[in-house]
């Protein structure tokens, strides 16, 4: 655990002081994690105001079960995991589709790979946030965060098969938008 350049106390003391019930260090914990977090909500969430709401239950439940945070690995990882299962479970509350129908029939086209390299990462998660929800999860979970397809399986209620096909979607979605932008850079 590393030194939090916060008066000069470490991770490690500011969780212990939340567990006592300190607002100042709650507040704290909050302010240090809560952009990062939101990144991470936005990447699920269709609109801002739901990355919010999946960021402030997320939070909830942070604080809940900050007891049961061991010390070992990644604080920041174990506060992004919370924060990914609380987005999973709203949006399987919501009975959010993972098809996206008419995909079968796209041509996979050759991207030249320095396209890649003109995108931002702004723009690049912007055509990541495009995504029909269930490519977009998927395809989050996959390539960003690192699930394998039985993980995402577990999680979502899916097959692996699902989870593959989901991910082979999203990726030929994602080139046909790229080759357009390509289209239009030219």
């Amino acid at each position: 655990m590393s030194p939090l350049n916060i008066k000069g106390i470490t991770e490690k003391d500011l969780i212990e002081q939340c567990l006592r019930g300190e607002r100042s260090s709650q507040k704290e914990l909050f302010e240090l994690y809560a952009p990062k977090m939101m990144h991470v909500c936005l990447r699920y969430a269709r609109y801002n105001a739901e990355a919010q709401d999946f960021m402030q239950e997320g939070f909830v439940r942070v604080f809940k079960y900050l007891s049961q945070y061991n010390f070992e690995g990644s604080f920041e990882g174990w506060i992004r995991r919370i924060m990914i299962n609380t987005a999973l479970k709203n949006l399987k509350k919501k009975s959010v589709s993972h098809e996206f129908p008419g995909l079968d029939n796209y041509k996979e086209r050759s991207v030249d790979p320095t396209i890649f390299s003109k995108l931002s990462e702004q723009e690049l998660l912007k055509l990541i946030s495009e995504l029909p929800n269930g490519y977009k999860i998927v395809f989050n979970l996959f390539a960003i965060e690192g699930y394998s397809h039985k993980e995402i399986g577990e999680q979502l209620g899916i097959g692996e098969s699902t989870s593959r096909s989901q991910l082979v979607k999203a990726r030929r979605l994602l080139q046909t938008k790229i080759y357009n932008l390509k289209k239009l850079a030219v």
